[in-house]
Order: structure tokens, then sequence, then C-alpha cells
């Protein structure tokens, strides 16, 4: 193992697994060079199937240029209908050829618009609208650019094979490697060039609301332009909303929003002030602050894991394993965290087992209300990441769309890789909710906004 790059290891990723050096590079040079494609399941009716029964038109869209919430406003916009009757399983990046389903209520085929970067191929019909539950993972297919030590990729994916207590005929292919990496949220959770989500999550489970709020406004990082970084200087120093309103570019529209909440406010604003500040931002984004806290933690917990040279394979004594989605796709390793049971002595061996087959996986905790922390050493790492963010399970009893139960999550992800040397391309295929990013940087051990 070796240290990670210093922007990783402020969001808790502190190691590569892999002792290589990386090929160097980077990704997106083009949209085309990273291509992401849905793994769904989701059945449909035939196209002229009753739309009383079956009202939801269901569609899978190749898009190039587009992110997936802009192109379902424009498909709201042409059919003249609300956004909340099209809705998706998954939501894809711009810069980037995705492909993915969309259902539309009360829709049909003659209504679909044509629309530049966006090839429709309409599948069916379906009693009920696509969730998010129906995406059970994506497979890429990423072009590195320029890498100045391609001929590293082999070694990395044995050591990644190595880590993942894979045996040598484990791969499906000749062509394809099995290899595994902790199962890390990746830069983009967090901010690829401005990493403060996490910090702004964690005030709010504090009970900090104007440390949530400055924390978004504040924090100037040297990959902004400098007229924001000056902004956010005067923002922290002075608490002057109203002229720092004049400071702030357009552009950041979040942190405008706050802005003007904050200039409204009759005298100085209070704790309750700061609060109903940031609940002018959209839900989603209210919870992706405690969802990156959250995140945050569980990094670390791995890192620790890591240093203390414990197994990801396979559990020890104290651990908490969840099963395996027996309704995943075909080559698709899916854990379903609802199934989950707590490893004692008498259980270790059996399923360490179920893991070396992909039927189980070894856990740890997005702490929430309802968390159950492990036993044994793994209990000691959860226990001490908590103390040291001074955080616990209750602080995410929290109003409105900040409360969390909380879960707990896999912490490794295993992959068949396919390795292409001209251009260097990487295909593989990952569960839901891991990140493609998690794998590259293993590859490229790079600035992590050179990952796109």
């Amino acid at each position: 193992m070796r240290p990670a790059h210093p922007t990783e290891q402020a969001v808790g990723m502190d190691l590569y697994v892999s002792d290589a050096d990386g090929v160097g590079g980077r990704l997106r040079e083009d949209d085309e060079h990273f291509r992401v494609r849905e793994l769904e399941r989701f059945e449909t009716q035939p196209v002229d199937a009753s739309t009383d029964a079956y009202p939801h038109l269901v569609f899978r869209v190749t898009l190039s240029g587009w992110d997936t919430n802009d192109f379902a406003s424009r498909l709201s916009n042409a059919l003249g209908i609300s956004r909340e009757r099209v809705n998706w399983a998954g939501t894809k990046d711009k810069y980037a050829v995705t492909t993915q389903l969309f259902s539309v209520y009360g829709a049909d085929p003659a209504d679909l618009p044509d629309v530049d970067g966006a090839d429709v191929e309409v599948l069916g019909r379906a009693g009920r609208s696509l969730e998010f539950g129906d995406l059970a993972g994506n497979e890429f297919e990423l072009v590195v650019s320029e890498p100045s030590r391609p001929e590293t990729a082999t070694e990395i994916s044995s050591e990644l094979h190595e880590f993942g207590g894979l045996e040598d005929g484990d791969s499906a292919d000749e062509e394809t490697t099995s290899v595994a990496v902790p199962n890390f949220f990746g830069q983009q959770r967090f901010g690829s060039r401005r990493p403060v989500t996490h910090e702004v999550g964690l005030e709010i489970v504090r009970g900090s609301w104007k440390g949530a709020v400055m924390a978004y406004l504040g924090n100037p990082t040297d990959a902004e332009p400098e007229s924001t970084q000056a902004a956010r200087e005067f923002v922290q120093e002075s608490e002057d909303w109203q002229e720092a309103l004049e400071r702030f570019p357009n552009r950041l529209r979040y942190e405008r929003s706050l802005l003007h909440g904050l200039a409204e406010c009759d005298g100085e604003p209070g704790p309750e002030d700061f609060r109903a500040t940031l609940e002018r931002l959209p839900s989603n984004l209210q919870r992706l602050f405690v969802h990156a806290a959250q995140s945050y933690a569980f990094n670390l917990m791995l890192s620790e894991r890591l240093e203390r040279g414990l197994p990801f394979d396979r559990p020890v004594e104290g651990d908490v394993v969840c099963f395996a989605d027996t309704d995943a796709p075909a080559g698709l390793e899916l854990p379903d965290t609802d199934r989950l049971q707590r490893v004692d002595e008498r259980r270790v061996r059996s399923v360490t087992r179920h893991c070396e087959r992909g039927r189980a996986f070894v856990t740890a905790p997005l702490v929430g209300t309802e968390t159950e922390l492990a036993d044994g050493e793994q209990g000691e790492i959860e226990r001490r990441v908590l103390e040291d963010l001074d955080l616990e399970p209750a602080d995410f009893d929290l109003p409105g769309e900040f409360h969390s139960t909380g879960t707990r999550r896999a912490m490794l992800v295993r992959t068949g890789l396919r390795l292409e040397t001209d251009p260097l391309t990487l295909s593989f295929a990952l569960p839901k909710g891991s990140y493609a990013t998690v794998v590259l940087r293993e590859y490229l051990k790079v600035d992590p906004v050179d990952l796109g």
C-alpha cells in the first residue's frame, strides 16, 4: 500500500492498495472516452398494451452532452407535462456518453421529441414508473488519455486481484482479470474541485447551523477563480451578506440563495435563521450534505481497517456482513444491505465461504439513528472514527431532509476488468452506488481532478 493523493486523504481515502506506479494520464478528454450503460431490473409490456393498466411509456436513451436532470427537463417541456411525470433509475453525468432508461406517465411513442444528442429506443409500457431500486449497476468503458506509464496497468491488475483474495482461475476469460478495491465513496461525493459537502454535513449533524452555512459559503480552494476565492474569503471575514451578494458570481446560485436568505433577516441571524436558510436549498442537496458526512466517516473506517491490515474479502470475529441480492444481473455482485448478519466466532468459517463465492460481503456503517455498530476490532474502528468526529448515531435525529436512519455498505467491490492497450481502455461493471473513479484511482494515481 502507498499513501493516496492529499486531496483524496482530505475525504478519508488515505491509501492506494496497489503499490505499483500509476499509469498517469487523465479521464474524460472527450465525452466518447467515458461510456456508461445501466444494468436494469425492470420488466415492460408491449408498447400496444392497455394504457389503462400500463400508463407509463418506457424507453432507453443514449445521451451525449446531457446530464439526466437537464434531459428530463427538456423532455417534459417538449411534452408539455410536469417534470414529476418523467422518471429514471439513476442520475448520469453530462460529460459522458450514457445509456439509461426513462419512463413517462401518459405518453405515446409518437409524442417523444427529437433531441440533439439523444438516441431514443422505445421498449414498451409498464404499470409503474422507474425507481432508484430498479438500477442494479452500471457498465463502464473508460479511455485513459496520454498515460505516461501504460505498461504498469497489468501489474496493478495483478495486485488488485490479490487484494480481493481472488484465485488465479477466478477470471471469466483470458482477457478479463477479476480485481477488487475498497468500496470508498469517490471524490465526486464530496466535490471534485471543492470537497466541502461533508464539512457542511458534519456541522449540520453537530447542530451548528451557522457553521454549516459558513462551511458552504467560505472554504475557498485554489481550483476556483481568484474572484470566487476572494468572495469566499470576504464573507468568512465580514459576514456582510448583502455586500457578499454583490461579489459572488451568478453561476454560484446555491451560495447566492443562502446569501439572499441571510440578507433578508431582520437583524443578526440566529440559529433558526441559518437553518431556514439551508432549507431554501433543493431537498436533494440538503440530503447530500448529511450523506456526505456519513460517507466521509465510512471512508475513514475503511482506511483504518487497511492500516490495521484486516481483510476486506472475508470477515473477522465481530464483523457485520450482508448477503448478495439473488436477483442481480448475471456476473454482477450486488450486496443486499437489508439482509445483515453479525459474525461471531462460530460463524467466521462458514461466512468466509459465502464471501469467497460472492454470496456475502463485509460491511461498515453509514451512520444514522438506527445504526448498530460492529463488535470486535471492526467495532473498535467504528467507535474510534465516530469519537474522533464527535458523532454518535442519535445525532442524526434531525429535522426534515437532514434526518437519516443510516444503513450499512459493503467494504469491498469486485469486478471483472478488461484492459485494452491502444488506446488504454478499461471496461468493467459495478453495482449501484459504487464509483468507477474508485477503480480508476488505483490505475492512474493522479490528482482527483484528472479523474473527472
